[in-house]
């Protein structure tokens, strides 16, 4: 679509004919020669720097694009975990739109609205918003939504001043350039000159927040100026004709469609909020059971780069998991379409979510939904001193009256073999260290048996859901105080590169003691089990939608 308006335009410059290309003083614009500034009036006030406006438009798009494009993204920036350190996308996110319409109803004060005054509020906005979890961080985003809803009119006036191809070329290209280092600080282990930028989100913040000052002041120098100009003087000499409604008018629509989209946004909220708030019920209270299960979903896009959340959803809802990790899954980047898809999961099949360590973090994500209530989660940032940086959620969760604690983590590449030895180490103290039953569901990138695996297993007191499957080296479960009841594995279908892992476990009553929970291998039929025990028949044999049992062809149950 891009490609064809590009040559339209195009199209359209080169058949402009000489009448088309005079403007209203009688002047030619040259239209091959598209970088001219347009005509000024005679005694008007000269262009703005075409630099500083271009770079100040490049980074209004990036602002817009990187923070604002989904009311969820400044909400998930400031996300630090359970108890509930900041606000939740519904209905928290119509702050966001109510703060960009007040900034843009309040952009015609051209002195106000680019002023230094008010981009120093907004800076300490964004740094609130870069360095602060929870509600402080969020109102700081809200700042900053309002300062560049308040420029928006000022920065693109400048603009239209300016030569057209070569301000609009140098902001498009400095909007690149910020794109690209908004990528390289969770990226730097897969591309030229990485490391300058590896976890330095502040520096792409703190050259957007020196962009759009430039862009503000060049604006300034210009509009207020004109302002002035337009002011009745005080003399006797006969009063100057009244000015034009329509200016005053086409400012009065457009807040009115700002603040329709603004009112339309709660009215979004609100019929979400239900669903985002409902009670989730986990699925076989009655025999205390918990399913878990861990899958690396590759930003929601399957192999074909499609979207893929619908059958996510339909994959959870069939597998009937009481907790699962996602790895792979933060998309509230450019580069991953800027979207909360774990929003559609949690309020469709009714699950807690726990987002992860947010954006800011700088790493590829894990998130964790659960049908029990998330008592306390914290997001761990592992040992990572040469490669990608990685993750892990611990969180608490009652689980039927118990205490239950659960891992969800995602360990660095083969490449790095002493980061993903540190991060193993790490794991294993998190659970060393815990009094309460635990599951592990991670990415640990190693064999059965060798020397991470037993970092992760001896060192952490968990037990392996089955050491005899020899056939992994990405993800796997483990567990402790609990009875183990089945496991399975089920095919990736058309989604990402992994398959899901999934282990069912019986929980004890509060009080009732652990030692008698010891771990047992002997394998025994499904037919062992009452039918709540068992996993889903719609996955054996062909499966549904490419999911089915692989590896084993069956899952596997245990006395």
């Amino acid at each position: 679509t891009g490609i064809a308006l590009g040559l339209l335009a195009l199209l359209d410059v080169a058949t402009r004919g000489k009448d088309d290309d005079e403007d209203d003083d009688g002047g030619v614009r040259a239209a091959k020669r598209g970088d001219l500034a347009p005509a000024q009036p005679h005694g008007a006030p000269p262009p703005p720097s075409w630099v500083s406006a271009g770079l100040g438009f490049g980074a209004l798009l990036f602002t817009l694009h990187s923070m604002y494009s989904d009311s969820a993204i400044i909400g998930r920036w400031s996300w630090d975990g359970y108890p509930a350190t900041g606000p939740a996308p519904v209905p928290w996110g119509g702050l966001v739109l109510t703060a960009l319409a007040a900034g843009f109803s309040a952009g015609h004060r051209v002195e106000l609205a680019t002023g230094s005054l008010w981009w120093g509020v907004a800076s300490a906005g964004a740094c609130a918003i870069t360095l602060v979890p929870g509600w402080a961080g969020f109102a700081g985003g809200l700042v900053l939504a309002a300062y560049v809803g308040s420029v928006t009119r000022s920065i693109l006036l400048a603009v239209a001043r300016c030569p057209a191809g070569r301000t609009l070329g140098a902001g498009l290209m400095w909007y690149n350039v910020l794109v690209l280092a908004h990528v390289w600080v969770v990226a730097y282990e897969f591309v030229p000159g990485g490391p300058l930028l590896r976890e330095r989100t502040w520096v792409v913040m703190l050259a957007t927040m020196l962009s759009l000052h430039a862009g503000a002041r060049a604006a300034r120098a210009s509009l207020v100026e004109r302002q002035r100009q337009r002011q009745p003087q005080r003399s006797p000499a006969p009063r100057a004709q009244p000015r034009s409604p329509r200016p005053r008018a086409d400012r009065h629509r457009a807040r009115g469609v700002a603040w329709a989209c603004v009112v339309c946004g709660w009215g979004a909220m609100m019929l979400r909020l239900p669903a985002a708030t409902q009670t989730p019920a986990p699925f076989h209270p009655a025999e205390r059971l918990i399913t878990a299960a861990i899958w690396t979903v590759h930003f929601d896009l399957d192999n074909d780069m499609w979207l893929a959340e619908s059958r996510i959803v339909a994959a959870v809802r069939d597998l009937e998991v009481d907790v699962m990790g996602f790895l792979e899954s933060d998309t509230e980047r450019i580069i991953m379409g800027q979207r909360d898809w774990t929003q559609r999961v949690g309020e469709e099949l009714g699950y807690y979510v726990d987002y992860g360590p947010s954006p800011r973090k700088h790493t590829w994500g894990c998130a964790m939904i659960s049908k029990f209530r998330i008592v306390q989660s914290t997001h761990h940032l592992l040992p990572s001193p040469f490669g990608e940086l990685a993750c892990a959620i611990h969180a608490t969760l009652d689980v039927h009256g118990r205490m239950v604690d659960v891992i969800v983590s995602h360990n660095g590449q083969e490449e790095n073999p002493l980061d993903r030895r540190l991060q193993t180490t790490e794991l294993a103290r998190i659970m060393r260290e815990s009094s309460n039953p635990f599951i592990f569901a991670g990415y640990v990138v190693t064999k059965p048996h060798a020397e991470n695996y037993k970092i992760l297993y001896d060192q952490g007191r968990i037990h392996d859901i089955d050491p005899t499957d020899s056939d992994r080296w990405c993800q796997y479960i483990g567990y402790r105080g609990l009875k183990r009841v089945g496991y399975a594995r089920v095919s990736r279908g058309t989604i990402t590169d992994t398959e899901i892992q999934v282990g069912k476990f019986a929980v004890p009553a509060a009080g009732e003691d652990l030692a008698a929970w010891a771990p047992s291998y002997a394998r025994v039929a499904e037919e062992h089990y009452a039918p709540a025990y068992r996993f889903p028949a719609v996955f054996r044999g062909k499966g549904v939608r490419g999911h089915f049992y692989h590896v084993f062809n069956e899952p596997r149950y245990y006395d």
